[in-house]
């Protein structure tokens, strides 16, 4: 038993996006009244143990992150509530994934549940980089990394990528020290597009 809680569980619903960058899941120890102490020490471990360098955090408030730095495992708090964000609060969250994907950090990316606004906005990402070439074929490949239907919200986020600074003309780190109300300045950057998809069928 000693062997199996060093090493941890599996978040809930953890599924790759972009191999060995880019993962998913569910908030460590699940949310509302499923929401376990031990669980989430568990799940947390899991990510230490598999070498996640940064856990980035998409839920408003900041709960769990004490537990992260507890645990040794870095995070990245980027609030993003979905739509009602609007293109900057879009860009800013997916300008987030792309900084440690730049930087050669492995990442999970969580919400409270695995829903709309985390598949809408891994779709949004994987077409603001350039890694598929129009909104149908983000929702398509979003699809089938998650195993469903992609709905309103998160096609609502794909199609409002259209409004967002490109990739390519935003600065590395444009938004780390601008409030949220603000556009960060852009500068040239290089994107990273040679990373693998997972799922993607030829």
């Amino acid at each position: 038993m000693r062997g199996k809680w060093a090493q941890g569980i599996e978040p809930r619903h953890f599924r790759w996006i972009v191999k060995d960058r880019v993962a998913v899941c569910e908030r460590p120890g699940g949310y509302g009244d499923s929401h376990r102490k031990v669980r989430r020490q568990e799940e947390i471990i899991w990510l230490r143990q598999h070498e996640f360098d940064f856990v980035v955090s998409l839920i408003g408030s900041t709960h769990n992150l004490h537990n992260y730095e507890e645990l040794g495992v870095p995070f990245h708090h980027v609030p993003f509530s979905g739509p009602a964000d609007g293109p900057l609060g879009l860009t800013r969250a997916m300008a987030a994934i792309r900084d440690h994907v730049d930087a050669g950090h492995k990442i999970v990316v969580h919400r409270e549940e695995l829903g709309e606004r985390i598949s809408g906005l891994m779709a949004a990402y994987l077409l603001w980089m350039g890694l598929v070439p129009d909104g149908p074929r983000a929702i398509t490949v979003t699809e089938q990394l998650f195993e469903r239907e992609l709905g309103p919200t998160a096609r609502e986020l794909v199609s409002m990528v259209a409004k967002c600074t490109p990739s390519a003309e935003l600065e590395v780190d444009a938004f780390a020290a601008v409030p949220a109300e603000e556009e960060g300045p852009t500068a040239d950057a290089t994107a990273d597009d040679s990373a693998e998809v997972d799922g993607i069928a030829d």
